[in-house]
């Protein structure tokens, strides 16, 4: 690991549980992407029909960061399966994700989810009766934490903050991480589009 991977690695985001804390410095029209429970891939599609496509930045066995291996119970040393995409309407990113699969879940049925190619994996955790989310927290991803380096790889002036959230699914009682991180181009999205709704 060279210095800026160890200063990127110290410099980590406060994950938030609850509003409290963050809601003075959220932005209004985030509010309903970043606490909706539902699929944030369905929402998606409702926002931009027909246009909707994922393009995968990379995929494949890494380390945890210190914070997602916290959440995740593991050593810093374990290895995941980690896919990082951008969700795209048209030719505009909306949003970055970043998913981490331990190996005990590789194990099951979770193995399957190393194979979607293109296929957004929202679709697939919230179509499977056996799978379960965990708490939602919520996060400012500000510049030099190593997620915001990771979400705005290849912008020419990314902004200095923006906003996240991350879960623990569950697949057969063997855990995932899910960070999704919204970017500048998405645009509010309608309270009557976003009501709160379980789609399991």
């Amino acid at each position: 690991m060279n210095n800026t991977d160890a200063i990127l690695c110290n410099k980590r985001p406060h994950w938030h549980r609850h509003r409290v804390g963050v809601a003075r410095d959220l932005p209004p029209e985030l509010a309903h992407w970043l606490f909706d429970p539902g699929s944030l891939t369905r929402r998606l599609r409702q926002c931009c029909p027909d246009r909707f496509q994922v393009r995968v930045l990379r995929q494949g066995r890494s380390h945890p960061s210190r914070d997602e291996a916290y959440i995740l119970r593991l050593r810093l040393d374990a290895w995941t399966w980690t896919r990082e995409v951008q969700l795209f309407c048209g030719d505009q990113p909306w949003v970055f994700a970043r998913t981490l699969i331990p190996a005990v879940t590789l194990r099951g049925r979770g193995r399957r989810l190393t194979q979607l190619g293109n296929r957004p994996l929202g679709e697939v955790l919230f179509s499977d009766p056996g799978v379960r989310r965990g708490s939602m927290e919520i996060a400012r991803i500000v510049t030099g934490q190593r997620l915001h380096q990771h979400a705005f790889a290849g912008f020419s002036e990314p902004p200095d903050a923006i906003w996240g959230r991350r879960s623990i699914f569950c697949i057969d009682g063997q855990p995932l991480l899910v960070c999704e991180i919204f970017l500048p181009d998405l645009p509010a999205s309608p309270a009557d589009r976003i009501h709160p709704r379980h789609e399991y």
